[in-house]
């Protein structure tokens, strides 16, 4: 019974979901979505914010209890909590109060230094992808260096048919590909949910079957 309540519960908010997408009628689109479904997940969303904090807090916990590898950043994970959650109760997330002091000063500055560190992986990403060890590497570094001279004024003094063959890339092989990509990914989901929908999936459910 652990497993097969919540096994129910997935499978019925999943046809729930299925039938809403699917079905143009009044009472499922209106009545029994709007009025009754959408007022149910307004309730849920409460208990599953306590789920996610007891989740983060016990496996914090555990880090610290078995000094598991970089143990030492649970605590700075609880004195941030802590603190984040005692300026949201006390001050309110009004303009000009604690909680917006600490997330426009600390949160958002801390935000903008993994974008910048995300920016430096992403270059040299692109160095090690770029390199003409291939036909198609090679293919893929020339596109690439039409693309980006093609944002700037200097590729324009180069060619001005730089900026035709930079749109023409991004038009026709790039969205071909792009395409692709996303029929497989469309498929995948499709296969995917329908292995949760009849049950087949239930590695959410931790554990094995």
């Amino acid at each position: 019974m652990k497993k097969t309540i919540p096994l129910l519960m997935v499978i019925l908010g999943g046809l729930i979901f299925v039938t809403w997408a699917f079905s143009p009628h009044y009472y499922i689109q209106e009545v029994f979505y709007n009025q009754m479904y959408i007022p149910w997940i307004y309730a849920s969303i409460g208990f599953a914010a306590l789920l996610g904090v007891l989740s983060l807090t016990l496996m914090h916990t555990n880090k610290i209890k078995r000094r598991a590898p970089k143990w030492q950043y649970s605590y700075f994970f609880f004195a941030s909590f802590i603190a984040t959650a005692l300026a949201g109760f006390i001050g309110g997330t009004q303009k000009g109060g604690l909680f917006m002091w600490m997330f426009e000063n600390m949160q958002m500055p801390m935000s903008a230094t993994m974008f910048s560190l995300l920016a430096f992986y992403m270059a040299s990403a692109a160095y090690k992808a770029f390199r003409a060890r291939s036909p198609e590497a090679t293919v893929l570094l020339a596109a690439a260096i039409v693309v980006m001279l093609a944002q700037v004024p200097l590729g324009v003094k180069i060619s001005r048919h730089l900026p035709t063959i930079s749109q023409w890339i991004l038009d026709v092989p790039n969205l071909a590909s792009k395409r692709g990509i996303m029929l497989g990914v469309g498929l995948g989901s499709v296969a995917t949910s329908l292995k949760i929908l009849l049950g087949i999936e239930r590695s959410y459910l931790g554990g094995g079957d």
